[in-house]
């Protein structure tokens, strides 16, 4: 996790939400934006691709992607992001419908901090944000 703290502020994290659905990545967004965590900028891909082209132009603290996405799927996003070795300090999150036991074997070695379910509440993205702030500190 890159040190999100200045001098005993904490740095806004500027997130990365990758999904294929718009209505999804605005409701992510939308909650991200209620929770009581600093929030930089939020950039936005519909599928791993677009995802990949805005890792390499913008600075991203935290990436949540879905794994079924057409072009590349968040796995393939995740397996590119472990072959680059770019961003070691990328905190990665899924956000998905399949939390199956075979899809989260599927990404155990690609360093994903944790696995939310879609659907999910508003609570449960404020605390993953929360915690991820906290770890930066």
């Amino acid at each position: 996790m890159p040190d999100t703290s200045v001098a005993g502020a904490v740095r806004p994290l500027s997130i990365l939400i990758v999904d294929d659905s718009a209505m999804m990545r605005a409701m992510i967004k939308r909650v991200a934006g209620l929770a009581d965590v600093p929030i930089g900028a939020v950039y936005e891909a519909a599928n791993g691709a677009e995802a990949i082209q805005v890792l390499e132009t913008q600075t991203i603290h935290a990436l949540f992607t879905d794994i079924n996405m057409p072009v590349m799927t968040g796995t393939e996003l995740l397996r590119e992001i472990e072959r680059r070795g770019q961003w070691p300090d990328l905190v990665r999150v899924i956000i998905s419908t399949d939390g199956s036991a075979a899809r989260r074997e599927e990404v155990s070695d690609l360093h994903v901090k944790c696995y939310v379910e879609k659907p999910f509440r508003p609570e449960v993205m404020r605390d993953v944000l929360t915690d991820l702030t906290a770890a930066g500190q």
